[in-house]
């Protein structure tokens, strides 16, 4: 893996290397985690902005706006530095309009996400642990799962694809849009293999507290979490037998990528 540091004024990592990716290899790109860069510090915007298939991408801190905008098919994450005092669960990690236009790919966040996360997401995975207003914005197809709070306006304009809400003081449905969506405490088996899987690689990404908690305790988890539906796209799946999502489970992590993140973070220390 390559390792580097990266700061505010590094806008765009990894886009001209995923055009590169694309010209010499098409829109296939290459084998997951072919390209796998470790970093550290704090991004600028748009982090992973249109990362291409085969490109994985580790950081060590925190990023700023646009995190994965138009993600191709790469692979990030974000993880809170081990000698951070605060609990990631209640600080933002990346700013605002992440996976904007995101087509395909995995994003894992340990930490908050500002407003308007995954806005016009069409295919993209993201984990995170929480996020402010408007979240799921428009977004047309992916999944995505918060294992913490939202911000009001969850899932306005959301007409396809999923959401996962963990939820256990019952206080998601008042700030959830249900204009197109309808929410369901029941979860269905592939609903149920799509989050263990979501939850089992954010844990082997980041290191993330919470997600080792839900797992831990894994039935009580999911009586406590809240899917999000797109009333189209529900019934798309069951009366004209569109694709179901929830079916393609992302792929299982080689290696623990936390401990060989917190490795290169103390290395320079």
């Amino acid at each position: 893996a390559l390792e580097t540091e990266v700061t505010n004024v590094d806008r765009t990592v990894g886009a001209m290397l995923s055009n590169r990716i694309t010209d010499r290899y098409g829109e296939p790109g290459l084998p997951e985690d072919t390209i796998t860069v470790d970093m550290e510090g704090t991004a600028g915007q748009s982090f992973g902005a249109f990362l291409a298939s085969g490109v994985s991408m580790h950081l060590d801190g925190s990023a700023n706006d646009y995190v994965g905008k138009g993600l191709s098919g790469g692979k990030l994450t974000i993880r809170t530095p081990e000698t951070a005092a605060y609990d990631p669960t209640e600080n933002v990690a990346i700013g605002n309009v992440a996976l904007y236009g995101a087509t395909d790919g995995q994003l894992y966040v340990n930490g908050v996400a500002g407003e308007r996360f995954a806005v016009r997401n069409s295919g993209a995975k993201a984990v995170v642990e929480g996020v402010g207003d408007h979240g799921c914005e428009y977004m047309t197809g992916g999944v995505v799962a918060v294992l913490g709070d939202t911000g009001t306006n969850f899932a306005a304009g959301m007409s396809g694809g999923v959401a996962y809400v963990y939820d256990p003081d019952d206080e998601f449905a008042a700030k959830a849009n249900t204009g197109m969506v309808s929410l369901h405490d029941d979860l269905e088996e592939q609903d149920e293999a799509m989050l263990r899987r979501l939850v089992e690689n954010h844990v082997a990404y980041t290191g993330s507290e919470r997600g080792q908690q839900l797992l831990d305790d894994w039935e009580r988890t999911l009586e406590a979490v809240v899917k999000v539906m797109p009333e189209a796209y529900a019934e798309a799946i069951s009366e004209q037998g569109s694709d179901d999502v929830r079916n393609e489970l992302p792929g299982v992590p080689e290696a623990d990528l936390a401990t060989e993140s917190a490795s290169f973070a103390a290395s320079d220390d």
